[in-house]
């Protein structure tokens, strides 16, 4: 086999694999549910309720009142004011938060401002800690849902995380918001149909206190989520969705916000991505665990906006590999030799459009004689039914009396 070819293998079949991984999460997100196979418990753990904050004043307000009714006596709710320079603080303390205020701006970052109120929590620690973004709306009943299915399996919980469009959304929100709701909603729940583990949202997450304090949390990563999720699951604890709890978010309200949220996520997934798939398939061989090879997998999806643009951009290099390797590999409306026949020069003077018309009857006529030639795609041989071959007579002849009229007023 040629090198090239055996290239364009290889790139095909790095393709292939994230497109299936896509296809089965899609139909397995189709299939019902399981049943529960653990028993909740009478009462619900104690937990503490973590939210890192950043100049979140004109929302931190609405996180806050949405999570309080659903706290029971022994709960807490802590706000981690991370080098705000606006009245986060206060609005949160306003609400009822208590609020503790960390300054460092030599390490910035959401996970070490979880690290922060981890080692604040120690004081006091809780049985199950639920982590949530300071501009998301935890819905009712959902902190309950939570608190219990991580007490119960011992693992991190993943609620379903969700991105609003803001009022007078346009068609470029419309889609990011479905291709969130693809990657935060299908792709898991098959994951959980199919009983495999799924990656770390950022928000609505549930773990046990013990897991928590033991991560490694202040660090400078961009998907501090993503990798906490990857972590956990190597040493035996691999995250799970629980689709009863629901947390909202919303979609940027300006475009230059979206576009530096978007760059950040792909940028920081293809890191992970890079870094993690080999770490997670090779633990997956050693442990013999299906559960890490299923999580590697899905990793390797990368960010569906870049993999259409290597999907089109293999499209494109397929058919310039045709035009270098000669006639005999590409369809013939491609060769060079064919053009005159099927788009011929028109006289002096006349429409170019005439041409549009003559290329497609010339496609016809060749496709519904040349039986055996190489002209095999993208109509491998003409059907010989009666009805066809009218149809296709009654198409020549409508096509040449246009060509015929264009010609003249040219």
């Amino acid at each position: 086999m040629p090198a090239l070819e055996l290239v364009c293998l290889l790139v095909a079949l790095l393709l292939l694999v994230p497109i299936l991984v896509l296809v089965t999460e899609s139909l397995a997100a189709l299939l019902p549910g399981r049943r529960q196979r653990q028993a909740m418990p009478l009462a619900r753990p104690r937990c503490a309720v973590l939210i890192p904050a950043h100049n979140e004043e004109s929302g931190i307000g609405k996180t806050v009142t949405a999570l309080l009714p659903q706290l029971q006596p022994g709960d807490h709710l802590v706000v981690v004011a991370d080098n705000c320079s606006d009245q986060t603080a206060e609005a949160a303390r306003t609400c009822g938060a208590t609020v503790i205020e960390r300054h460092d701006v030599a390490r910035r970052g959401k996970g070490f401002a979880l690290d922060f109120g981890v080692r604040f929590l120690e004081k006091t620690p809780p049985e199950v800690v639920v982590l949530v973004d300071a501009d998301c709306l935890l819905t009712a009943g959902s902190l309950d849902v939570l608190a219990r299915e991580a007490h119960a399996r011992g693992s991190p919980i993943q609620a379903v995380y969700l991105l609003d469009q803001p009022p007078g959304a346009g068609i470029k929100d419309q889609l990011s918001s479905f291709a969130f709701q693809f990657k935060n909603l299908v792709r898991p729940l098959g994951l959980d149909r199919l009983g495999l583990p799924c990656l770390l949202t950022g928000t609505g997450i549930a773990l046990p206190w013990p897991l928590l304090q033991g991560a490694n949390l202040a660090s400078g990563n961009i998907v501090e989520d993503m990798q906490l999720g990857i972590d956990l699951a190597v040493k035996g604890h691999p995250p799970r969705l629980c689709a009863q709890a629901l947390v909202h978010g919303e979609l940027p309200a300006g475009r230059r916000a979206a576009v530096t949220q978007r760059t950040r996520w792909e940028h920081g997934h293809l890191r992970t991505l890079l870094r993690q798939v080999p770490r997670l398939v090779g633990a997956a061989i050693r442990q013999r665990r299906l559960g890490l090879a299923g999580l590697a997998l899905e990793l390797s999806v990368p960010p569906l906006s870049m993999l259409g643009l290597l999907w089109a951009a293999a499209f494109v290099g397929s058919l310039c590999l045709g035009w270098y390797e000669g006639p005999g590999s590409r369809p013939s409306f491609l060769a060079p030799a064919d053009w005159p026949r099927c788009w011929p020069s028109l006289p002096p003077g006349s429409s170019s459009a005439g041409s549009v018309c003559r290329w497609p009857r010339c496609w016809l006529r060749r496709s519904m004689s040349c039986g055996r030639s190489r002209f095999t795609w993208p109509l491998p041989s003409a059907p010989r039914e009666p009805g066809f071959e009218r149809s296709a007579i009654s198409f020549l002849h409508t096509m040449d009396r246009a060509e015929r009229r264009i010609v003249a007023s040219g």
